[in-house]
This record gives structure tokens, C-alpha cells and sequence, in this order.
């Protein structure tokens, strides 16, 4: 089942948030039980050519492979895609023109222009035939634009309704720091929280889907609620720490 399928089911999915660049430790993420893993270009350490190498890793794992792209750099979207990603996040869309764009580079003529090259994704799903790979990509990508900011906000709706754009993404943190005028960064402001929801409501009143970044997992549930499917959580540096303080805890409380 494809990430485009799952999302249609309703059900949470939570995917994992790669930042090491190394097709090693993304093989050992994609066996944790997550159901996606998520490959971050922006501000984690993944480059072109450690998504190439380790979306095999994510796609072995019987997972489906994300990546978040670089700001404005919508030809990597199409890269992602060409190399097996099933969707591509895009940080910092702030317009309808951007959005125009993103949803351009992700989807083939008529919907968009992205240019005819599956040179890695058709192979590594299992080669089936180009005619039929082609009829069914515009459907199986999933575009996710990223609400970061006051003036994305403000935007929603024009980006929303760009044909090409399957869902939307807030990033908690920046849109925190947008929120307040750049006094403060906290993912978890209450005071922005009627926003955050109203930006899930209005992404699935439109017939989109709606994700956002995880940064404390006991508030998953509320966020659910408010109408988000896609939660991400679980960097390698969060679960090395996590993993790390619960195995030297339970070694030390031994010894006494």
C-alpha cells in the first residue's frame, strides 16, 4: 500500500525523521516500526546523493519514503520523486506562486511539468510499465506544502486550492517564531494553537491532508484531533538520546 492509499485510509501515521546522511543508520531507523521514514535536506544532513542511496534502505523496510527538500529548491522535489519517494515536504511556501511551483516539479503534464525520467523510482518499485507508471504518479506522489509563517497563513487558502498540492505541513517551530515577531521559539504555544487547528480544518475541508512535526509525543493525540494524519517524530539524534539515557539509567540503577 502506497503513502497516497494509507492517507486516504484516515488512520495516524507516523513517520520517522532521518537528519544522519548515511543509507546505514536510515536502514536501522526504517526497522524501528514507524510507518514512514522521512529523509530532511532542509536542516538535517541529507544531500542528493544520501537520498539516492538511502531510499532503497526505507522502500526494503516495505516503508514509504519522504523528503523534505531544501527552501526554493523544487528541483530537488522531482529528483526525490525520479529516485522513489512517494512524497516530497516542501519548507517555507508562502504563496500561491509557490505553491504553483512545488506542485509543478511534482506532478507530470497536464497537472504539472515535471520532466519524464524514473530512472531509479520505476526500477526499485519493481518495474512495472512505464505507460501505467506514468497513468497512476500524479495520484501515488503526495505534495506537501509547509505552513511556516503569518504570510503562508494568510495565503492558506490560494495554496490550498493549487491544483497539484495534496496536503500541507506546519512546522511548529518557525511558525512559533513567525507567530510572535521572532521573540520566542515554542512549538507547543498555546497562544498559536486556535491557528495551528484552523489550519487542519481548512486543509481537509478542501480535501487535503494535513501533517505536522512532533515535538513532545505525549501531545500526538491533540494534534489528531485538530485533524492531522501525518506526525513526525524520531530523529536519530532523539532516539539515540532517549535510547541512550533509558539504557545507562537502567545500568546504573543496578550498581546502586
Amino acid at each position: 500500500m502506497s503513502l497516497a492509499d494509507d492517507l486516504k485510509s484516515g488512520r495516524p501515521i507516523v513517520s520517522a525523521w532521518s537528519v544522519v546522511p548515511d543509507a546505514l543508520t536510515v536502514e536501522l531507523l526504517s526497522g524501528q516500526g514507524f510507518d514512514a521514514v522521512t529523509l530532511d535536506m532542509q536542516h538535517g544532513g541529507h544531500n542528493e546523493d544520501s537520498v539516492l542511496r538511502a531510499i532503497p534502505a526505507i522502500t526494503r523496510a516495505a516503508r514509504p519514503a519522504l523528503v523534505r527538500i531544501p527552501v526554493g529548491r523544487f528541483d530537488m522535489a522531482s529528483r526525490a520523486l525520479d529516485f522513489g519517494a512517494e512524497a516530497v515536504i516542501a519548507p517555507m511556501v508562502n504563496s500561491a506562486e509557490d505553491a504553483r511551483r512545488f506542485a509543478a516539479a511534482m506532478k507530470y503534464p497536464p497537472l504539472g511539468e515535471r520532466s519524464w525520467g524514473p530512472t531509479y523510482a520505476n526500477p526499485r518499485a519493481g518495474g512495472p510499465d512505464p505507460k501505467a507508471w506514468l497513468r497512476d504518479s500524479n495520484t501515488r506522489t503526495v505534495s506537501f506544502a509547509m505552513i511556516e509563517t503569518r504570510t503562508a497563513l494568510d495565503a492558506l487558502d490560494a495554496i490550498l486550492d493549487t491544483p497539484g498540492i495534496d496536503a500541507v505541513f506546519v512546522g511548529p517551530s518557525d511558525f512559533s517564531l513567525t507567530w510572535t515577531g521572532g521573540a520566542s521559539i515554542d512549538p507547543l504555544l498555546e497562544d498559536m494553537m486556535g491557528a495551528v487547528e484552523d489550519i487542519a480544518r481548512r486543509a481537509r475541508g478542501a480535501g487535503k491532508h494535513a501533517g505536522i512535526y512532533i515535538m513532545d509525543p505525549a501531545t500526538s493525540g491533540r494534534f489528531v484531533s485538530m485533524g492531522y494524519q501525518l506526525l513526525a517524530t524520531g530523529s536519530e539524534l532523539q532516539l539515540f538520546r532517549i535510547g541512550g539515557a533509558s539504557l545507562l539509567g537502567s545500568i546504573r540503577s543496578s550498581i546502586g
